[in-house]
């Protein structure tokens, strides 16, 4: 993604202003270039609930998408039930599917919090009702990550619709959209994202799935591409290559690649039967990968730009023309992948650590145990020469970056947390999302704690 890029042009023309909140700024999922990576300025690597935290902020309801920050706002989303909430349980475990349907009604909402001080400076109902279908356990009725272009925030809720809001909070437009199933009533999880003035949103589900594409400043319907996919979680990607730029979305049957326009350029198969890691790129080469517990195929591709056709390897392959390589077995479930320095970096959702030569695929080490870590879904990010990997419990664990395993140290949030939001940064702030708010992870001086 080239967000910032957009941004910092449509703001100001390229004023200091503007450049300044291009450097503080985490305006999608995973960062700019969804891959989770910091250069340059860049938070501590050590904190605790007391230790380094700047401050921390209680906010109502649950939602696991993530944080998104530009400038000294920081914008997420959030659903409040009007009963009683249903506890989430941390793990990998059978059972998770809702029993019934929901009967309290759900205000959907959207907060702006200021980086500085934790203080909210807005917040509003984007929706209020009764939802059709309930989600996993472990899902939330909030779990997509909105995005931000520098003028607005853009909220989606998969099950209800998108807000698009300006940075004092007033609506700018809204898009209404049919709840639909999901398997098991697992609900939706996949998050927007915004190139060149469009915004694409990816609906995977057990009704009809499709790719849609809205004009960013009025919600416009742009098209609406019908997939033959079944119910997924991955964010698409936006693919800016030597050749040209596409978009990449994962899915069950298929990895499919669009035009800008919604136009078929590219399939792959292979895929596990759960697609929720989100795909990005590096050095002329893309990375796709999912990998469901119970499958045999927990395929990791890595593609080379220029693709047309179906470029599925055969069954004996490992290669091909446009399949640089592949590790069949090598797929997280719910985290996404990490690539830092030469090195891409797998997170298994059991607590394991592996690591892969990022041009070759050639397995650098094994899995490695994160001592005591029982349970991951956020996925890892990484700056300073470290990988950090945030538990469900709250435990991020600092592994040091290079061809060797290494655990520099665990920093731990408390027992009773609950974690499955995947952090955002901005300078040398980390702001993370538990189940208990925010937390905004900065280094803290002795004199400012007296204070």
């Amino acid at each position: 993604m080239r967000t910032m890029v957009v941004a910092v042009v449509l703001l100001a023309g390229g004023s200091a202003s503007a450049l300044a909140a291009e450097t503080l700024s985490w305006p999608q999922f995973r960062g700019a270039d969804s891959r989770g990576v910091v250069q340059g300025t860049h938070p501590t690597d050590t904190w605790s609930a007391t230790e380094n935290v700047a401050w921390n902020a209680t906010i109502p309801g649950r939602g696991w998408s993530s944080p998104v920050v530009w400038g000294n706002r920081i914008f997420l989303t959030t659903a409040v039930s009007e009963g009683e909430g249903v506890e989430a349980k941390r793990g990998l475990y059978f059972g998770g599917n809702p029993k019934e349907k929901p009967k309290d009604p759900r205000l959907w909402k959207v907060y702006c919090l200021d980086l500085e001080s934790g203080e909210v400076l807005w917040d509003v109902v984007a929706d209020r009702g009764v939802p059709k279908y309930g989600v996993h356990i472990k899902n939330s009725m909030a779990s997509e990550t909105p995005v931000t272009d520098g003028r607005r925030v853009y909220a989606y809720f998969g099950n209800v619709g998108v807000f698009a809001y300006d940075f004092a909070g007033k609506l700018v437009w809204e898009k209404k959209l049919d709840p639909v199933k999901t398997r098991f009533s697992w609900g939706t999880a996949a998050s927007p994202v915004l190139y060149d003035g469009r915004l694409y949103i990816v609906n995977d589900n057990d009704e009809q799935s499709y790719l849609l594409a809205l004009d960013a400043e009025t919600g416009k319907e742009i098209f609406r591409v019908e997939r033959d996919e079944k119910s997924n979680w991955a964010t698409p990607f936006v693919w800016v290559n030597e050749q040209r730029t596409e978009l990449v979305t994962p899915g069950t049957t298929r990895v499919r690649s669009y035009t800008l326009d919604g136009k078929p350029l590219w399939e792959l198969g292979g895929m596990s039967s759960i697609a929720i890691p989100t795909p990005f790129a590096r050095d002329g080469l893309l990375y796709v990968a999912s990998g469901y517990i119970l499958d045999k195929q927990k395929p990791v591709f890595a593609i080379k730009p220029g693709a047309s056709g179906d470029i599925s390897l055969a069954p004996d392959e490992a290669s091909n023309e446009y399949v640089a390589w592949v590790r069949k077995k090598a797929g997280p479930y719910n985290p996404s992948p990490l690539l830092y320095g030469d090195y891409l970096y797998v997170l298994l959702d059991r607590g394991f650590l592996t690591c892969y030569n990022a041009k070759t695929g050639e397995e650098v080490y094994g899995r490695k145990r994160l001592p005591g870590g029982k349970a991951f879904t956020a996925s890892p990010w990484a700056y300073d020469g470290k990988i950090f990997c945030l538990s469900e419990y709250g435990e991020t664990f600092v592994v040091r970056a290079g061809a060797e395993f290494e655990l520099l140290h665990v920093n731990r949030l408390g027992e009773d947390t609950l974690a499955m939001s995947t952090p955002a940064i901005a300078g040398d702030r980390l702001i993370l999302r538990t189940d208990q708010g925010i937390f905004c992870i900065a280094p803290v001086s002795a004199e400012t704690k007296s204070k």
